[in-house]
């Protein structure tokens, strides 16, 4: 049975005392102490119900705890109790419901005593009903009969939690539209119910407050900056008012919801987080100082004086919507007002379709009509919507068309205010909860644009069927007859029966402050004597806290939807702030401990692509500060549960998360298998089998994390060698070992490959791949909103109050760093300064793809011949994707971008050409496909290759040009559907290729990390050139000049004609992504996994790096060079621009620095994606990369030159 209260809390000061900036002890009435969670029901070692929020006490009282001389005076209003409801969000996005009454309370008299505070004192307490329904007029009406009869003279009839026990465990929630509750506190009646479903969702409070605080105009701006999700702080001096004026505008926005940080009333010491960087809803008292915090962006409402203030502007929003909103709050607020030229008489015997307008008192259906008023206003500014829903698999929004359609029929140009809101995650997220579901059937707003479509009375859509409810009563047996007419009366609010544990330990906190305090005379008072008992509480409450966070966000995690970017999301940065915030290694540990309980629970470990990446990446975290803190027990945990946790490669292999941890140092140490090993005998539960059998049986299980892993094979058995020694288990186990390890290295290396510890070791996190589809992702890095959100979180579970306030401006820094840092360039600060200017917001947003975009390609002027600028595909963008499909975009036609899907793949598309007439595709079903751009038809299916095909090339005369992982690079005619010739074999996969049509030289490389030249029209292998020692993956090609990028972090300069390597470039710190050649000034540029760009010139001595580039913190994905202009792509979805004045060509001395001229033009705003592949439109000055989310980001740098 769901039950209507959840909880009930008493908080207040409890044992351990502490000012609210975490010293002990009792420091006199002028200081601010934290409060505590003193007593509940249900009790904490209930089995059926879990803890209640760790964060309430906090959030209860948020002033913290004040001392006082005196309790209550009736002629001292500021004695008086202050009841207030307050609303918590839990890391799901689910609310909590608080009734609270804070008063003064006689301090315990052991407490008085140990902490020598002076006698009949009093000091702040807090009693408060929690529920998961919007109920708040039954929590606080039940709330304050409590109170009352814990002080009434009379006296209650039943002990007071024996009546609180009751009314929580026995007060059913009532079903909507169905049921009334009608229960008793002990004389007092009190009844509860809610609405059907079908209506405006359940708003138990009255909007009243929020029209008088504010007027109507400052009323639609608060509206409007919800709407556009800005940085929202509310300020009042009562705290209801901040939680009510909250709650009534998250209901004004209906259907839409508020999906950032919502903290309707802040606890004070929290402050600091008004300087956080991501769109927030919260309430702050009007007394806390806020002058030392930057406020840049935040809008400020103030409750007491009608006032909003921001340093950004809010679009307004748009007439006719303004003016009829404005209007229809007037007509509520004071219909004397507006309605008094209008006759009482109806002459025309029309009848009003809108509410009736009364001089009644503010009531119920006044906070209706107010509701309805918005709704009506989102059915006129949306009209139509449901038209611009794309009606395919994703089924996306056409922004651009819908407010084209919407300026044509206003005759006004597109709307600021309206294109924001439609791009804003409350309007993204009604699409996705309204489209094919339940809740589409329920949506007020589609009912509403249909009743005014057909001419209907708009309010039948709110209008129900009046339907007497069932009346359920709640009666307590028990009254009445407990003794013989007994009454419980008190003089202070009791504390509940303790066990004789909780007795016990509040003694010894207590002797512990106690015998602080004796010595107090050698001890300040900011470093009081820690007991190991008080360790152990301290450490057993954020243990919990914790966990009870991990728990959530760990299976949240693992619900995130296909498209959704599990690196850029909340769950990701929050789990990883809770890892690395607190020096004590709760985070890692708890996480770990998370996963293991799940898969014990019947989780089989399968992951997702997107959630392997997440959570290899949060294991690596947890291991590495474990290490630090030489946390064994940690490290041996996740190590075990990184062996359950796999996801499936191309061949429906399981690839487990503990390949990907050989990186960490930890596993090169013979000290962790040691003990590791004495952790399995201790924990062997076959005691009586024969000794060297169970020794043998737990050095297999560490030869197996060694083969997991990727030890490499003499290494592994070094250590298993030396431990097996140890306990002199005989030479045939021992070779019968030496058997295994070899043969599970043998299996992992035929099909993964071999993993170097040393090298992967200076990695950065996730980049180590052994298949070539997965390199691009293995390099992705988290994205920069999560930085900003991790950040912010570690603020928020840091103990040092500096560390938190500083938090913010280390947060702004860390965002607008970036730029050349060596060899005199400018600094990053330098460059952000300058950045600031060159920021650029014309990004948009394309939609249509349902898995992630695995290949992209920009149709160039020279690949179609366009000579006079008369091609209309000039500047296209082609994307493929893991949803088999290849999609043609026309970046001229805003808000219809998509020209033509082509379906015909069966398999993710790797590789994207295009000709004057025709589109080439590759894929991993082994096929390519031709198709007509024009038609759109499929033309021709290549079939041939024995393995997923890499690369794809359109040649003149109606060829193409293919390379496959099945090493070889064949040649085929279009017209006859025919592979001309296999003009290529290489031992290995091919990754890249290069081909120059004008002279038939062709250049591959792939896995066996050897580059190949052929000439074809010779039909022979001019060089295989050796050097790279990894995998080649990006090659350039450009007269007799060849570059190569490796796994094996440098780039290397080749001569076609000689066959010999001119130069070896190794100044990177991971591997080289991509290459390019800049042919005007004879300059290389390489892209690596470390994040940096590099530009090297040929100088007298050999080739020199010249330039660094530091402004991008993910792998280089692109680098596409031309004359003036340089594009950057990185997979943390970044982009940038470079720019080289036509000026500057040329006028370079011998000495001077060609490489150095390209400079930063611009870049735009990045945002929360991780990207797989970018092509630049350098013409044109466009950027597309494409995400594993499926979207297409597509930035357009208008600029003149």
């Amino acid at each position: 049975m769901a039950r209507i209260f959840e909880y009930f809390v008493v908080c207040g000061l409890g044992p351990e005392i502490r000012t609210l900036d975490g010293t002990k002890g009792y420091h006199g009435t002028e200081y601010m102490y934290l409060p505590s969670l003193l007593d509940q029901y249900p009790p904490p070692n209930h089995s059926l119900y879990p803890p209640p929020p760790p964060q309430l006490p906090t959030c209860v009282l948020p002033a913290g705890v004040e001392f006082y001389s005196s309790g209550f005076d009736s002629n001292d209003p500021s004695t008086y109790p202050r009841s207030y409801p307050i609303v918590l969000t839990e890391g799901d996005g689910s609310k909590i419901y608080v009734s609270c009454i804070a008063f003064r309370d006689p301090v315990s008299e052991d407490i008085a005593e140990a902490y020598r505070i002076p006698t009949n004192s009093f000091a702040d307490k807090c009693i408060c009903l929690v529920s998961r329904s919007p109920c708040f007029r039954v929590l606080r009406d039940a709330l304050e009969e409590l109170f009352a009869l814990c002080f009434s003279p009379i006296g209650s009839s039943k002990p007071l939690w024996d009546i609180i026990a009751y009314m929580v465990s026995k007060v059913p929630l009532p079903t909507p539209g169905k049921d009334r509750v009608l229960f008793a506190i002990d004389s007092c009646l009190l009844s509860v119910e809610a609405p059907p479903k079908d209506g405006l969702p359940h708003a138990d409070i009255s909007f009243q407050p929020l029209v008088q605080c504010l007027d109507v105009d400052n009323l639609i701006k608060f509206f409007t900056a919800v709407l556009l999700e800005r940085r929202i702080l509310l300020r009042s001096n009562k705290y209801s008012l901040l939680t009510l004026v909250s709650e009534a505008i998250c209901h004004l926005i209906y259907p839409f919801r508020w999906q950032h940080v919502y903290i309707p009333l802040l606890f004070f010491s929290g402050v600091d987080y008004i300087d956080a960087p991501t769109p927030y809803m919260m309430g702050l008292h009007s007394g806390v100082d806020t002058s030392n915090l930057v406020m840049d962006g935040v809008v400020v409402v103030d409750l007491e004086f009608n006032q909003i203030t921001t340093t950004e502007e809010i679009p307004p929003i748009p007439d006719p919507e303004l003016s009829l909103l404005r209007g229809e709050i007037l007509k509520l607020l004071y219909p004397n007002v507006v309605g008094i030229d209008q006759m009482k008489a109806d002459l025309c015997g029309s009848s009003d379709q809108n509410f009736k307008i009364s001089n009644k008192p503010w009531g119920e259906d006044h906070d209706l009509q107010l509701r309805f008023i918005f709704l009506k206003f989102f059915a006129s500014i949306l009209g139509g919507y449901r038209n611009f829903i794309e009606n395919n698999a994703t089924q996306a929004f056409n922004t651009q068309a819908f407010l084209k359609k919407r300026s044509r029929s206003t005759n006004q140009p597109p709307e600021p205010m309206i294109a924001q809101f439609l791009d804003s995650h409350g309007f993204l997220d009604y699409l996705e909860r309204g489209i094919g579901s339940d809740e589409n059937n329920n949506n007020l707003l589609d009912k509403l644009q249909d009743a005014i479509g057909r001419g209907q009375n708009p309010l039948l859509i709110i209008s129900s069927t009046m339907v007497e409810p069932e009346i359920i009563t709640i009666s307590d047996p028990d009254v009445g007859v407990s003794g013989s007419g007994a009454k419980y009366s008190y003089d202070r609010f009791p504390s509940t029966v303790r066990t004789e544990e909780e007795e016990e330990k509040r003694k010894q906190i207590l002797a512990a402050a106690n015998g602080a305090f004796e010595y107090s005379g050698r001890q300040t008072p900011s470093s009081p004597s820690v007991s190991s008992l008080e360790r152990a509480a301290e450490r057993e409450r954020m243990v919990l806290d914790i966990k009870v966070k991990l728990q959530g966000l760990w299976l949240r995690l693992l619900k995130l939807g296909a498209t959704e970017d599990p690196l850029s999301s909340f769950e990701y940065g929050t789990i990883l702030a809770l890892i690395e915030s607190d020096a004590e290694g709760i985070g890692g540990s708890g996480f770990v401990e998370c996963i293991r309980e799940h898969i014990n629970s019947g989780w089989h470990g399968q992951l997702t692509e997107e959630q392997f990446i997440a959570v290899k990446e949060l294991l690596k975290t947890a291991i590495s500060r474990a290490t630090s803190r030489n946390d064994v027990s940690t490290i041996r945990d996740a190590l075990e549960v990184s062996a359950e946790m796999y996801k499936k490669d191309a061949n429906n292999v399981p690839d487990y998360v503990q390949r990907h941890l050989i990186s960490l140092s930890i596993w090169e140490e013979l000290r962790f298998w040691e003990g590791y090993f004495d952790y399995l005998m201790e924990q062997s539960s076959n005691k009586s089998a024969n000794y060297a059998t169970m020794v043998t049986a737990q050095l297999i299980v560490l030869a197996l994390h060694m083969a997991g892993l990727g030890l490499a094979d003499n290494d592994g058995w070094y250590m298993i060698e030396t431990i097996a020694e140890r306990y002199n288990i005989g030479y045939k186990l021992l070779i019968k070992l030496r058997g295994l390890l070899s043969h599970i290295q043998q299996l992992r290396i035929n099909y993964w490959g071999i993993s170097s510890v040393k090298s992967q070791s200076l990695l950065p996190p996730g980049l180590s791949s052994p298949r070539p589809k997965d390199a691009a992702d293995e390099n992705q890095q988290p994205a920069e909103a999560s930085g900003v959100g991790r950040s912010w979180v570690q603020s928020m579970f840091s103990r040092d109050t500096a560390s938190r306030a500083n938090s913010f401006s280390r947060v702004r820094k860390s965002t607008s760093d970036g730029g050349p840092s060596e060899n005199g360039n400018p600094s990053k600060q330098d460059l952000s300064a300058a950045g600031q200017k060159k920021m650029q917001t014309n990004v948009r947003i394309l939609r249509g793809h349902t898995g992630a975009v695995t290949a992209l390609h920009c149709v160039t002027r020279r690949e179609v011949w366009d000579l006079v600028g008369d091609r209309e595909d000039a500047g296209f963008f082609i994307s493929g994707s893991t949803d088999c499909s290849v999609k043609i975009w026309d970046p001229s036609l805003r808000g219809s971008e998509l020209r033509t899907t082509l379906k015909g793949h069966t398999r993710t598309i790797r590789a994207i050409s295009s000709d004057r007439g025709k589109v080439v595709s590759g894929s991993d079903d082994q096929s390519v496909i031709v198709w007509d751009k024009q038609t759109s038809q499929l033309l021709e299916e290549l079939k041939g290759h024995d393995a997923q095909v890499s690369c794809v090339q359109m040649l003149s005369g109606e060829r193409v040009l293919t390379s496959a992982h099945d090493g070889t690079v064949k040649m085929w005619d279009v017209r006859t559907d025919t592979c001309v010739a296999t003009v290529g074999r290489c031992s290995s996969a091919v990754l890249c290729m290069e081909y120059d049509d004008s002279t038939g030289i062709l250049a591959a490389a792939g896995r066996d990390a050897v580059a190949n030249i052929w000439d074809i029209r010779a039909g022979r292998q001019m060089h295989k050139l050796l050097g790279h020692t990894k995998w080649i993956r990006s090659i350039r090609m450009d007269g007799d000049t060849m570059v190569t990028g490796s796994d094996d972090w440098t780039a290397r300069v080749w001569s076609v004609s000689r066959g010999t390597c001119d130069a070896v470039l190794a100044c990177h710190a991971g591997p080289l992504l991509c290459v390019e050649y800049s042919a005007s000034d004879k300059g290389i540029i390489t892209g690596s996994a470390d994040g940096l760009l590099r530009f090297w010139e040929n100088e007298e001595g050999g080739i020199k790096c010249v330039k660094n580039v530091t402004i991008h913190s993910a792998a280089i994905l692109s680098i596409n060079a031309g004359d003036h202009w340089l594009g950057i792509g990185a997979a943390d979805n970044s982009m940038s621009l470079f720019h080289r004045p036509q000026e500057r060509l040329g006028s370079f001395s011998n000495t001077g620095s060609k490489m150095s001229g390209w400079q930063l033009y611009r870049t735009p705003q990045k945002t929360s994606a991780v990207v797989r592949c970018v092509a630049s439109d350098l013409e044109r000055k466009r950027i597309c990369s494409g995400g594993r989310n499926g979207i297409l980001r597509l930035w357009e740098a208008t600029i003149n030159i």
